[in-house]
């Protein structure tokens, strides 16, 4: 499965230097032009790994670290900056920054860091279990309840289950499952999630239980536990 990669930077030339040259590396790249838009992408989107400038408009890049951090995100982070000097570099280091490198950089360094970053072994998940309402995931065992009763899913119905509970409460589009569970484009016009979602659903549902996964008109899915 293709690596996601969120790029916060204001400067156009250098975003899209960055986006084409790990596009053509097989990520799947989302970009960013100031600071809120790039928190609110990298709280949202399960990054692998996030490549932000220090300096930018609306809130700044150690801001925003300390934003991601604070929230619990873990998200590997590459922070960019024109500013040598050491206590610089200490100061995005100490907000969370995973690592740091200085403008003027070439591509091929800032891949191979990326890589190193996504190398280091993964702290093992804090909570293992996602539930909604009656519904519980064990992301250790891989096995699925609803009201104690163990539901059987394929892979594919389990990554697509995981990918709502880690977004419950909030709109799912179609798009947005095509590329984070299937992780490449698919024609607009497919209809392949809605037979996917159609599936899940009777799984879910069998015997009566109220709907977990709901239509919202124009938009797409959500999974809400209200």
């Amino acid at each position: 499965m293709s690596r996601r990669l969120l790029i916060v930077e204001d400067d156009a030339d250098t975003r899209d230097f960055i986006a084409k040259g790990f596009g053509e590396e097989g990520y799947v790249v989302e970009t960013a032009a100031d600071g809120r838009e790039g928190l609110y992408h990298a709280t949202d989107g399960g990054f692998d790994a996030v490549v932000l400038d220090r300096m930018l408009p609306g809130l700044d890049g150690l801001s925003l670290i300390k934003s991601l951090r604070a929230a619990g995100l873990k998200t590997p982070v590459l922070m960019l900056t024109a500013m040598s000097a050491v206590d610089e570099r200490v100061k995005g280091l100490r907000s969370g920054a995973d690592d740091y490198l200085v403008k003027p950089f070439s591509f091929q360094e800032l891949h191979a860091r990326i890589e190193a970053l996504l190398r280091r072994p993964q702290e093992a998940e804090e909570m293992p279990m996602l539930t909604c309402k009656d519904l519980e995931m064990d992301l250790l065992t891989r096995k699925v309840t609803r009201n104690g009763h163990e539901i059987t899913l394929t892979p594919r119905e389990f990554q697509i289950l995981e990918y709502f509970l880690r977004r419950k409460n909030r709109v799912v589009s179609r798009t947005m499952l095509l590329e984070g569970v299937w992780d490449y484009h698919f024609d607009p016009n497919t209809n392949v999630v809605d037979v996917h979602i159609s599936k899940l659903r009777r799984q879910l549902d069998e015997g009566g239980d109220a709907p977990l996964i709901e239509t919202v008109r124009g938009a797409g899915y959500m999974m809400s536990d209200g």
